[in-house]
């Protein structure tokens, strides 16, 4: 009998830019840079450049991924 491995982790298969287009597909980039004040999310906000800020910080990352966490169940997942 085999067992199923299943992560504990609530983000597990769900990458960044995943994350990230579907809070702005929600909010949009206005609330979001109300919600997770970062530079990025403000001033010309688009997923490329946003991306590249948040994998190189951590604790922005870690707004965002909260957020998401909040609202998931207002994405459909």
């Amino acid at each position: 009998m085999m067992t199923e491995n299943r992560s504990i982790d609530p983000l597990h298969g769900v990458t960044l830019e995943m994350i990230l287009t579907r809070l702005v597909d929600l909010h949009g980039w206005e609330k979001m840079g109300k919600l997770v004040r970062i530079r990025c999310f403000n001033y010309d906000p688009n997923i490329k450049s946003s991306l590249h800020f948040l994998r190189r910080t951590p604790w922005a990352r870690k707004k965002v991924e909260t957020l998401y966490l909040k609202h998931k169940w207002q994405i459909g997942e």
